[in-house]
């Protein structure tokens, strides 16, 4: 899996690392053209930051996960790196929380930016339960058409109160974000102060913005001075 490193703005060392993942059809340029790498500079984080190409052809190859582990976060962790938080936009938000469910003591914690959940029925059976923490998770073996029941699952035992300070999840999205209400749905299930909102739809104007805050509101460490 490609990937491309850029040093924090304090330099090294740092111990602390951000794998951030595209979206849909988004390339490695586009994240650094957009600001994304830009915007942890500006606010002055002790954290490197990689951007790694986990493309749609990963998720169609059902190979995302074991890439994502063995390309990217294991040699972070054999180089050094004491913490690993992994962020997403879109389809790469799917991706980070596919990741977690698999290698949860791997990650510090996850930034989601309107990511794809699954299918509207998986969500509004959830939200005709009252909510993920009220919905009956199925139990057992799922099948491959069932992923985003079992996605929700995993995060409805990784959300439990008692769990929340463990790889916390901050997540924000767009208000006409076309996917917004599966968002909703998440959003019930985590702490108020580790959810942001903006005007807009599933775009780059909402997630500048967005992006800036979830920096600002990740226990990620700054640098000194």
């Amino acid at each position: 899996m490609p990937v491309r490193r850029f040093a924090a703005a304090c330099g090294p060392p740092t111990d602390t690392l951000l794998v951030l993942l595209p979206g849909r059809g988004m390339t490695l340029g586009e994240l650094e053209r957009e600001g994304f790498v830009d915007a942890v500079r500006a606010q002055r984080l002790a954290v490197d930051v990689w951007l790694a190409d986990a493309h749609l052809g990963y998720f169609k190859a059902r190979t995302v996960v074991d890439r994502r582990h063995d390309d990217v976060v294991a040699p972070a962790l054999a180089q050094g790196y004491r913490q690993v938080w992994l962020a997403g936009i879109s389809l790469g938000g799917f991706g980070a929380l596919l990741y977690a469910e698999e290698h949860p003591a791997d990650l510090a914690g996850t930034l989601l930016l309107a990511p794809y959940l699954g299918e509207p029925d998986a969500t509004a059976e959830i939200a005709a339960a009252g909510g993920l923490r009220r919905w009956t998770a199925p139990s057992g073996e799922l099948p491959d058409t069932a992923f985003d029941r079992r996605l929700w699952r995993a995060l409805q035992a990784r959300l439990r109160p008692d769990r929340t300070a463990t790889s916390p999840v901050f997540l924000g999205y767009g208000l006409q974000d076309r996917l917004a209400a599966s968002h909703a749905v998440l959003a019930g299930a985590l702490p108020p102060e580790r959810v942001f909102t903006a005007p807009g739809g599933h775009d780059w104007d909402p997630w500048r913005g967005l992006w800036a805050r979830l920096l600002a509101a990740a226990p990620l460490p700054r640098c000194a001075g």
